[in-house]
């Protein structure tokens, strides 16, 4: 958002819609949102094979920081000028928890039923910890159940480890509410302090370089949502701009090359910073991304608004939020015909250097990678339709009558 933007109302979208500018979706930003999210499902799915071995998908953890450039962006987009009264402070906090939590109170539920029936049923134990023991303990459920575990008040990755996240974002977005509501026109410096200490920090203190979660998540989300407010802040005026005069001509081959290379640069870097310092300029890499694809300019655009990749940009927060779920579902049932049909599905091995139990290499490890990515897209189309829809038409009634 401009700072004449944030200065004179008349000027202020008209739009409530998270994701908006000048009135208008991030279509090909949603899709890219939702590739994001299947590439984190990758990245946690423990095979031998080709695929999971390999150097971008063993650091597609970095795509976290996508999610968190892009909330930035269309956080201040949509809200940077309607916060200068505290019922909308108010407003804006109650629709964001409506937007996160029911869905991350039913995964919590899913997997803590989960563990009752292990410890109903002893054979379900396998090798692990035995029930609500370990990062399943009835300590960080509470934390969890006050989207804690992702602000310091964990020392490992508990429940369901990819919520650490939106616990972080929560919080970052009541940091931005107050931010704007008390500084207005001047937020932008304190968006641009967050932006340089965050990665000073993180350099300075993580011993794991940008795969940070539990004890430094939420300095590795200021910095990337950070960069994606001052985005919208500077850039909104340019980027509606230049998205009517694109509209007007239909995709350009200027724009489509722009993409392909933007493409192959985040590919390369993500496969060659993931476990190194380098890592930390991720959110800087997606903030240049996330500019060139929100003028939807080229060909590359042009797919990425076809309707099965919206359709994934849509089921997004539900695949983030239900994929470790599908997939310890996966590895329980091979495991069980391991026990009785001995067919080698699943077995230890080595995943990125650390041994892990995980599907096997050939055949048997692309199998489940096609099973595992079908099942979280079928189960995140049921708990987006039933669960996280409902709730966010819910919320945002409710809201209304602040």
């Amino acid at each position: 958002m401009t700072q004449t933007a944030f200065l004179n109302p008349s000027r202020a979208m008209v739009s409530t819609h998270a994701g908006t500018i000048a009135g208008e979706r991030f279509l090909v930003l949603d899709s890219w949102r939702g590739i994001c999210a299947l590439l984190v499902a990758l990245f946690h799915f423990p095979t031998a094979s080709m695929v999971s071995q390999s150097a971008f998908i063993g650091s597609s953890y970095l795509f976290v920081d996508f999610f968190f450039v892009l909330s930035g962006f269309v956080i201040a987009s949509s809200y940077g000028n309607r916060l200068n009264q505290p019922e909308e402070v108010a407003r804006f906090a109650l629709v964001r928890f409506g937007r996160i939590y029911p869905l991350h109170l039913i995964m919590l539920a899913a997997f803590a039923g989960f563990e009752l029936l292990r410890l109903m049923l002893p054979q379900l134990h396998g090798t692990g910890a035995a029930p609500f023991t370990g990062g399943f303990d009835l300590k960080s459920l509470v934390a969890n159940l006050l989207l804690l575990q992702g602000v310091g008040f964990e020392d490992q990755l508990t429940w369901n480890a990819p919520s650490w996240s939106i616990s972080a974002e929560f919080f970052a977005y009541l940091l931005f509410a107050g931010v704007v509501f008390v500084a207005g026109a001047r937020a932008w410096v304190w968006f641009v302090a967050a932006a340089v200490t965050a990665p000073l920090f993180l350099l300075g203190f993580s011993t794991h370089h940008m795969d940070v979660s539990f004890d430094f998540g939420f300095i590795r989300c200021l910095y990337g949502f950070s960069l994606g407010a001052l985005l919208a802040w500077f850039q909104h005026d340019s980027i509606a701009g230049a998205r009517q005069a694109l509209a007007r001509g239909g995709p350009r081959m200027a724009w489509t090359l722009a993409e392909i290379v933007m493409v192959a640069v985040i590919v390369l870097f993500v496969s060659l910073a993931g476990d190194s310092d380098l890592g930390i300029a991720a959110p800087l890499v997606f903030a240049l991304a996330l500019f060139l694809f929100a003028h939807e300019g080229g060909w590359v655009s042009a797919l990425l608004r076809t309707p099965f990749m919206l359709t994934l940009g849509a089921l997004s927060y539900s695949i983030y939020m239900v994929h470790i779920f599908v997939q310890a579902r996966l590895i329980n049932v091979a495991g069980l015909v391991e026990r009785k049909l001995d067919y080698g599905l699943i077995g230890d091995i080595v995943l990125r250097g650390q041994p892990a139990t995980g599907f096997g290499a050939g055949w048997i490890g692309s199998v489940a990678i096609t099973v595992m990515l079908v099942a979280t897209i079928a189960v995140s189309w049921i708990t987006w339709r039933f669960f996280e829809m409902p709730a966010m038409a819910w919320f945002r009634r409710l809201s209304k009558r602040i």
